[in-house]
């Protein structure tokens, strides 16, 4: 039985590829590309020659059960993504998930990631936090996402497309108020850039100039005095009301916040019911 090695590659500085990266990369015997034509270059300039496996979320489950059957035969693999770790937002986790139900050894080789680079830099708080990836572009999944995790004492973690920073900047601002915020840009490249700023001064600043590059938000979390107990069905309908308030129906937002709280659907549609009909 072969192994599948976990290779972590540079966001942008190939100067940050590390030695055992490159000896790794080159001693298995195929590796699994999220897009062959960017790893191939990343390849060629540390003259690596391997033969490339197109590994990507669209076609996750075919392709890795076949690789996932070729490391049992007694292949050596590796799966790289187009920049940092592997497996972090990303289809790789699907492969490492496989292995594991196979029995298959699992290495991983570190590398930089893009989570844990921004929020070194971000001038916020690094005690706890809690990577949230990419916001859902399903405009009713990310409200349900936003409004569960208002309360959050926890610096927060996203990635971010230049496409739709302004959007998810405005629906941030809107759903957890106008909070400290790092954006950081471009890491490790030649036109890195970190903006500390607030949410309110990011909307207007990005609205007049257009986003460009990969994002890292950082934000800061809910403040002791903004931080409400969730066991308090008054905290719990406000959540509901936020949510209805961006036009979602009343029933799924009751049932979104049922999901982080103590309180059924049904209690919290009557109380919402209730309170409306008092209003």
């Amino acid at each position: 039985m072969g192994i599948l090695y976990i290779v972590g590659t540079p966001i942008g500085n190939l100067g940050d590829m590390t030695y055992r990266a490159v000896e790794t990369l080159k001693s298995v015997d195929f590796i699994c590309a999220e897009d062959t034509r960017v790893s191939a270059k990343l390849l060629n300039y540390f003259e690596i020659k391997k033969p490339l496996v197109s590994y990507h979320e669209h076609n996750a489950g075919a392709v890795g059960e076949q690789i996932a059957q070729r490391i049992l035969s007694g292949e050596t693999a590796a799966v790289v993504t187009d920049a940092g770790m592997p497996c972090i937002s990303d289809p790789g986790e699907l492969l490492v998930k496989r292995c594991a139900e196979l029995g298959v050894e699992v290495k991983v080789v570190p590398g930089p990631t893009a989570a844990m680079s921004a929020i070194a830099i971000s001038g916020l708080s690094t005690q706890n936090f809690s990577f949230r990836g990419f916001l859902s572009v399903n405009k009713k999944q990310r409200q349900a996402h936003l409004a569960a995790i208002r309360e959050c004492p926890d610096t927060l973690i996203f990635y971010e497309a230049p496409h739709k920073l302004n959007s998810t900047l405005a629906d941030l601002l809107d759903f957890l108020g106008d909070r400290r915020i790092a954006i950081c840009r471009e890491l490790t490249k030649i036109h890195e850039e970190v903006r500390r700023t607030t949410l309110s001064e990011a909307v207007e600043f990005y609205s007049a100039n257009k986003p460009k590059g990969e994002f890292v938000l950082i934000i800061e979390g809910a403040q002791a005095e903004q931080s409400e107990n969730m066991d308090s069905i008054e905290v719990a309908l406000d959540q509901v009301a936020a949510l209805a308030e961006k036009g979602m129906r009343p029933a799924d937002a009751c049932r979104e916040i049922a999901k982080v709280s103590p309180f059924s659907k049904g209690e919290l549609y009557t109380a919402y019911l209730e309170g409306k009909d008092n209003a």
